[in-house]
């Protein structure tokens, strides 16, 4: 088995949600939620939470978990995930960035994108199919589109793929043609360290997409396929949203 490592970058500045980390949810900090279900993988050999900010290491330490403060100039996750890395030694066969604002991370969609990492992918990410048209033609949900053997062609924001004839959609459609990124992503540690020192691309600017740097200098990324999306936390009717599903399943107040 594969010594895995970790990361939960948790950055406290969100142009959408500011102090994300932070905002409670059911009265308890968001960043809490994802190490608390993070922590439960049992595959995970080692869990931390990578932070700028002092104030969010605090409750983080508070409640148990590992923490370390990283750069406040890391401009995605990934390099935040390269920081904490490097700094704890190449001892992990796999690293997985574990996305800070999703509290209802699967297991089986984190196991699913380190198991791209040990097919022989440069990282793994997941996918999961679109439930309807609106979910498709909506720039906030990243699309993706991969190839047979699972390694992605391209992510957008846009509407991908296209159909050029509706006519013929349906009968050619290819089964789970139509799918979302779910945001994780597992890498080997040389393989991360090469994405992160490519610096910040033309196409990934344009998107606003850190995984189309990787694309652009020819890494290959696998894609598995998940049945569902857990989603995650970007603006305040979002943490609404979630405290009524956490509610649902059986959650109370901190």
């Amino acid at each position: 088995m594969s010594r895995v490592l970790g990361v939960i970058p948790a950055r406290i500045g969100s142009s959408r949600l500011p102090r994300k980390p932070l905002r409670p949810l059911l009265g308890k900090p968001l960043v809490l939620w994802v190490w608390e279900r993070a922590r439960r993988m049992r595959f995970l050999d080692r869990l931390v939470v990578a932070t700028d900010s002092e104030e969010v290491a605090d409750v983080c330490r508070g409640a148990g978990a590992e923490t370390l403060l990283t750069s406040p100039t890391h401009p995605t996750g990934t390099d935040r995930a390269w920081e904490v890395t490097r700094r704890l030694g190449r001892a992990f066969d796999v690293v997985v960035n574990i996305q800070g604002d999703e509290p209802l991370v699967e297991a089986g969609a984190v196991r699913a994108a380190i198991s791209m990492v040990e097919r022989g992918f440069d990282a793994g990410t997941c996918a999961a199919p679109v439930r309807d048209e609106e979910e498709f033609r909506d720039p906030a949900v990243v699309k993706v589109v991969r190839a047979g053997g699972g390694r992605a062609l391209y992510f957008s924001r846009a509407a991908i793929p296209h159909t050029c004839d509706r006519a013929e959609e349906r009968p050619h459609r290819r089964a789970n043609s139509r799918l979302k990124h779910v945001g994780i992503y597992a890498y080997r540690p040389e393989a991360l360290g090469r994405w992160v020192g490519f610096g910040r691309s033309p196409l990934e600017l344009q998107e606003g997409l850190e995984q189309l740097r990787a694309l652009e200098n020819g890494m290959r990324i696998g894609v598995a396929v998940v049945a569902e999306a857990a989603g995650g936390v970007d603006t305040p009717r979002d943490l609404e949203r979630m405290e009524s599903r956490l509610r649902r399943g059986g959650a109370t107040e901190a």
